[in-house]
C-alpha cells in the first residue's frame, strides 16, 4: 500500500475527492472538475480501483430517518489479549449489523465500539445478548451520545 500511496499525484487526490463527495459521477464530469481529458481519468480511475485505493461505491444512508439514532460507544475490556483470544474477538464482532465501527485502542481498554441501534432497549438488547458475550469480553462501559456534533465519511484530500 506504501508503494501505492507514493505513486499518488494531484489529479489522483482531486479524483479521490471528488468521488468522496459524489460517487456516482460521471467520468465524463469527475474529468472535467479535476481537469483532464476523459480517457486519462478512466486510466486513473481504473488504476486507483484495480491498486485497491478505492474499495467500492455505495449509498450513504440517514440513519436518523431509518430510526437508528440511537448511538452508544462502548470500550471493551478483554480477559486475555493474546493473539488468538483478539483473533476471535475480531472474528465474532465483525458479524454483530449494529457495531458500526470497532476499533482496537492502545490504553485502558482494548477496543472501542460504535454501536447504533433503534432506542436505548433495544441498545440493552444488543449489550447483553451480543458485545458481553463476544469471546474473551471481561468489561464494558458505555458512553451514550446525546448529539452528533461532527460526523464526516470522507474528507478533501487535495
Amino acid at each position: 500500500m506504501q508503494d501505492d500511496q507514493a505513486n499518488l499525484d494531484r489529479f489522483d487526490y482531486a479524483i479521490l475527492s471528488e468521488l468522496g463527495r459524489e460517487a456516482r459521477l460521471s467520468v465524463t464530469e469527475l474529468a472535467k472538475r479535476i481537469g483532464l481529458s476523459k480517457s486519462p481519468t478512466q486510466a486513473r480511475l481504473r488504476r486507483l480501483e484495480m491498486s485497491g485505493i478505492i474499495i467500492g461505491y455505495r449509498a450513504l444512508l440517514d440513519p436518523v430517518k431509518l430510526g437508528l439514532d440511537h448511538v452508544a460507544f462502548v470500550e471493551v475490556k478483554l480477559g486475555d489479549t493474546r493473539e488468538a483470544a483478539l483473533t476471535a474477538f475480531n472474528r465474532a464482532v465483525a458479524k454483530i449489523a449494529e457495531v458500526e465501527q470497532c476499533h482496537m485502542i492502545a490504553g485502558n481498554f482494548d477496543y472501542l465500539l460504535k454501536i447504533r441501534t433503534r432506542d436505548m432497549a433495544s441498545y440493552r438488547q444488543v449489550l447483553g445478548e451480543k458485545i458481553s458475550t463476544l469471546p474473551g469480553v471481561s468489561h464494558t462501559s458505555t458512553f451514550v451520545v446525546m448529539e452528533a456534533v461532527k460526523e464526516t465519511v470522507s474528507g478533501d484530500l487535495t
